[in-house]
């Protein structure tokens, strides 16, 4: 069993969707959180659950959706850290994803 770590990143990362969301759906801003937490407490079991963004083929990330966001993460021996969270009509960068892992330069 892998442990979860949220990195400060991605846990406003989590709050700023769920806010904006809120300004006009609060039930549904819950709503997103409860399901965007529950499925990445399953990584605890299944941590290579999820699939290699297309656009970081090769570069060790994965990412499992949880609509609608995008929710990226790394799998380093027993540990999966949660690095970023998107709305997945936005277009993800390499560069947003620098410096967010432990240990990243």
């Amino acid at each position: 069993m892998a442990q979860v770590k949220w990195t400060e990143p991605a846990l406003q990362d989590l709050d700023e969707i769920a806010e904006y969301i809120a300004l006009d759906k609060p039930v549904a801003a819950g709503k997103l959180v409860r399901d965007v937490l529950e499925s990445v407490k399953r990584l605890r079991d299944f941590p290579d659950s999820g699939k290699e963004p297309d656009e970081l083929q090769g570069a060790g990330y994965r990412e499992i959706v949880v609509g609608p966001c995008r929710i990226f993460y790394r799998h380093d021996g027993s540990v999966v850290y949660v690095l970023h969270l998107m709305r997945s009509e936005r277009v993800l960068r390499r560069f947003m994803l620098r410096n967010r892992a432990p240990g990243a330069s």
